[in-house]
């Protein structure tokens, strides 16, 4: 599906100058429920665990110099430094970067993916993700054995009855028939796609993390769940989007947070945070 295909859909979806206001004019006084706070939250990874030292390398550091071997400390990664903001209900907020920004991580730290090393994260509500479209299947089942694995992954909290409705629904959307019940590692990419888009995207939620979510399937599918994808959106409580099309995000988002350098260099309207993350991207590929 083309990006103005997808522009055009959405916005048929959305009234975006209309709705995304919070409704401050007829409200004024009513406060917005804050459904996440992010509180001075820092990330940092050891890279020695990232090694891919074979034991001979070890064995020659150890043998070069044994007391710098053991007592030498880690080297350090910042991947996030001091990140602090807050998610209301009926935000839609945007996060941009360059390549290693910390975006990714930063979604996987709120879906206690990954734990910080400081600063504290609290959610009012559950929590939805969609990030790499195969994390939780296993490839040696069936299509069919993983979606039941990925509903009660995902849908713990529902009724046996709930998710029964989520498994079949799953299946009928994904379109994959008679494949369905050949192991998953035989799958095309656009074909496992299918399959765990269909899954994750059954359900609203009260914060919905979406990492870009419509890369991997087949045209015609991306269409399809596209406009499932909007639906979610449309009736969960806030979301977090993270991706790399401008037109997605000017679309769906009212807020946009801009990453460079493990830090939160803007939080504001979507206009004038792609004004910055456009000075970012020229200054880091001039």
């Amino acid at each position: 599906m083309s990006s103005l295909k997808l522009k055009n859909q959405i916005k048929e979806t959305f009234d975006f100058k209309e709705k995304n206001k919070f409704k401050s004019d007829e409200q004024p006084n009513t406060p917005k429920k804050k459904i996440a706070s992010i509180k001075n939250l820092s990330i940092q990874f050891e890279l020695d665990k990232f090694k891919t030292d074979g034991m001979r390398d070890l064995f020659v550091q150890f043998v070069k110099s044994p007391i710098t071997y053991f007592t030498s400390p880690p080297e350090l990664f910042q991947v996030l430094e001091e990140v602090s903001f807050d998610i209301y209900e009926n935000e839609r907020i945007g996060i941009v970067g360059i390549n290693g920004a910390g975006k990714t991580t930063l979604c996987r730290c709120i879906t206690d993916m990954i734990k910080p090393t400081t600063g504290d994260i609290c959610i009012d509500g559950n929590v939805r993700f969609i990030f790499n479209t195969s994390v939780g299947v296993l490839p040696m089942l069936t299509g069919r054995e993983n979606v039941v694995l990925l509903v009660n992954l995902i849908y713990s909290e529902y009724s046996d009855k709930q998710k029964k409705e989520i498994i079949e629904d799953s299946i009928k959307f994904s379109e994959l028939k008679k494949f369905i019940d050949t192991p998953f590692r035989t799958y095309s990419m656009g074909m496992q796609s299918r399959l765990c888009l269909s899954v994750i995207s059954a359900k609203s939620s009260d914060l919905l993390i979406l990492d870009e979510v419509f890369d991997g399937a087949d045209e015609y599918f991306k269409d399809k769940v596209s406009k499932r994808i909007i639906n979610i959106i449309d009736k969960s409580g806030a979301i977090l989007f993270v991706s790399h099309n401008r037109e997605q995000i000017h679309s769906i988002c009212n807020r946009l947070i801009v990453l460079d350098k493990s830090k939160i260099v803007f939080d504001g309207d979507v206009t004038s945070g792609f004004n910055v993350y456009s000075n970012i991207v020229k200054r880091s590929y001039s």
